[in-house]
């Protein structure tokens, strides 16, 4: 399971999803509400969350997309249980309380992918 806005699809999206993928037989994603990007990144998505979801399902490599819940944060991870959390290497939103909600909860850092081009802020 990996979690994030996806704002705009990249290079770097679609590698974070193929490293996670590695973790498991199915991939499931977590694209965040509206409200919740804009109060973690200062500013709305380009795209609605509606949008942004339906996108993500199109996507070959994503066996499961949902939109995060509007209240909890950890409400899909208690929801469907995944065997790996995926975390972007520079993601940093709800990590704590992961870690405290699951303490018993396996989560992988992934790595960079061309961090320097390939960054939705700097595409933007």
């Amino acid at each position: 399971m990996v979690f994030g806005t996806f704002s705009v699809i990249h290079p770097g999206h679609l590698n974070l999803f193929k490293q996670a993928k590695k973790y498991g037989g199915r991939l499931a994603v977590v694209v965040a509400r509206d409200k919740v990007s804009q109060k973690i990144k200062g500013r709305k998505p380009i795209n609605t969350e509606n949008d942004r979801l339906e996108l993500v399902r199109s996507l070959k490599i994503v066996d499961q997309a949902v939109l995060g819940d509007r209240i909890d944060p950890m409400k899909n991870i208690k929801k469907f249980k995944p065997d790996v959390v995926c975390l972007g290497y520079d993601q940093v939103a709800f990590v704590d309380i992961l870690k405290k909600t699951f303490p018993d909860q396996k989560i992988i850092r992934l790595k960079p992918y061309k961090e320097k081009h390939y960054k939705s802020s700097k595409l933007m």
